[in-house]
C-alpha cells in the first residue's frame, strides 16, 4: 500500500530543488558589493579584538577567551 503523504513530500522537494538550480551569474558591478569587509563570515578583526579583549579583561584572568574556567570560580 503506497502513502501518498511522501510521495507529495517528494514531489514538492523535487519542485523546490529545481526552482533553486538557475540562480544566474553574479554581475561584475555586483562583485564589489560582496567584497566588502562586512560581508565576510570573519567580522571586522578591530571589532573582535575589542570583544576578546572585554571578555578576557571581565574574566579577570589572562586568556579567559581560551580557558575552561576563570575569575568568577566556575569551571
Amino acid at each position: 500500500m503506497k502513502k501518498p503523504f511522501l510521495d507529495t513530500a517528494l514531489l514538492i522537494a523535487v519542485f523546490m530543488l529545481a526552482g533553486c538550480s538557475n540562480l544566474g551569474q553574479v554581475k561584475p558591478w555586483e562583485k564589489g558589493t560582496l567584497a566588502k569587509p562586512e560581508m565576510t563570515f570573519e567580522g571586522d578583526l578591530l571589532d573582535i579584538g575589542f570583544v576578546e579583549h572585554t571578555y578576557s579583561s571581565k574574566e579577570g584572568s589572562s586568556g579567559g577567551a581560551a580557558v575552561g574556567g576563570g575569575g568568577c570560580g566556575c569551571n
